[in-house]
């Protein structure tokens, strides 16, 4: 199989969409550890399987892709930006985060391309990564990591694991088996959401022209100590747009770095985060699930990118965006969420070794 088939049936898979990539650890941590998730009984052994099925996947992500020294394992392509956040006032009734404190805090983005192939096409049918790490007064830091699509590809870890094995290339023929992977498409449905967007989609012209899911379901906890169940997005103001099918055949490999930097150059770029507020009933353990569109939304405030940076140049390449550093006000559910920070702790020192 040729490299570009290679690339084509990966991008099948979707790309591996960790919703914002494992990478390294960042050395300084979060102001206060997150808040327990609600229900949330894991013991010592749940904990030694959750690290060594990190390992098996990391693993596995490196079968598939091969080793990309000194780079992430996943979310590889990607570029750097700078910018800001404002919270709205209503947010700040939902949750006592500082992000909703109105005042203006630093943001630090990486915005990429999902899969470990630093050469993949940004014209492929893949999701896009948006991640951001949160400046707080205090000196504290808050994490969120998004990608492109309304739903995850995984309700469990193991469905992690099993779709990268699935894609494994065989040392022997230098390809991925495509039976094993079908078979991994007829044995693992939660998986057909996101790979029913993906082919459905267009990819779009600039980072700049998505929104952005949080994907997980998160507790926001007021200063009554109230919570809350909400998802959220983050909504361009340049608007949603789609490659057509000629522009997708006539696109250079790479284009959404210099869109994104030549686009702020021209001025900042904003996106509205956008609350979904839960109700009884709604699934908050399985990602892959969508909430009803009547539910209600809020606008929790002002995301604005002032300008963007080839990767490795950028203040995000040695930052871990993982989605678990959260800020008082803010905590996670028990979802495969938690399975993600393992994971990222496993390729950092990976990706220390290579150094």
């Amino acid at each position: 199989m040729s490299k570009k088939n290679r690339r084509e049936l990966l991008v099948e898979a979707g790309r591996f969409a960790l919703a914002g990539g494992i990478a390294p650890i960042l050395s300084s941590g979060a102001s206060g550890a997150p808040e327990a998730p609600a229900q949330s009984h894991h013991t010592k052994a749940d904990e030694e399987q959750t690290e060594a099925a990190a390992e098996k996947v990391i693993d596995a992500l490196e079968g598939a892709y091969g080793v990309q020294r000194g780079q992430r394992r996943n979310h590889t392509k990607g570029v750097g930006a700078l910018g800001s956040f404002v919270g709205s006032p209503e947010a700040s009734t939902y949750s006592r985060s500082e992000l909703f404190s109105g005042k203006a805090l630093e943001v630090v983005a990486r915005f990429s391309l999902a899969g470990g192939d630093p050469e993949a096409s940004d014209a492929e049918k893949s999701p896009r990564g948006m991640a951001l790490q949160f400046r707080l007064p205090d000196g504290g830091l808050h994490h969120m990591t998004m990608i492109h699509t309304p739903m995850f590809f995984a309700a469990v870890p193991q469905t992690f694991l099993d779709k990268f094995i699935a894609l494994a290339v065989d040392p022997a023929t230098g390809k991925p088996d495509p039976a094993k992977f079908q078979a991994f498409k007829a044995s693992h449905r939660d998986n057909d959401g996101q790979a029913k967007f993906l082919s459905e989609s267009n990819p779009p012209p600039s980072y700049a022209n998505c929104a952005y899911y949080g994907i997980h379901t998160f507790r926001f906890i007021n200063k009554k100590g109230e919570t809350t169940l909400v998802k959220f997005r983050f909504v361009p103001r340049d608007g949603e747009k789609q490659l057509s099918n000629a522009e997708m055949q006539s696109a250079p490999r790479d284009f959404l770095e210099r869109a994104l930097i030549e686009r702020t150059k021209k001025g900042p770029v904003r996106w509205d985060m956008i609350l979904t507020i839960g109700e009884s009933g709604d699934p908050e353990t399985n990602p892959t699930i969508l909430w009803p569109k009547t539910r209600k939304e809020v606008n929790a405030g002002t995301l604005t990118i002032t300008s963007a940076t080839p990767s490795a140049e950028a203040g995000s390449y040695k930052i871990n965006y993982d989605p678990l550093v959260m800020a008082d006000g803010i905590a996670p559910t028990d979802d495969v969420l938690l399975f993600r920070s393992p994971s990222y702790a496993t390729s950092y020192t990976r990706r220390l070794r290579d150094l």
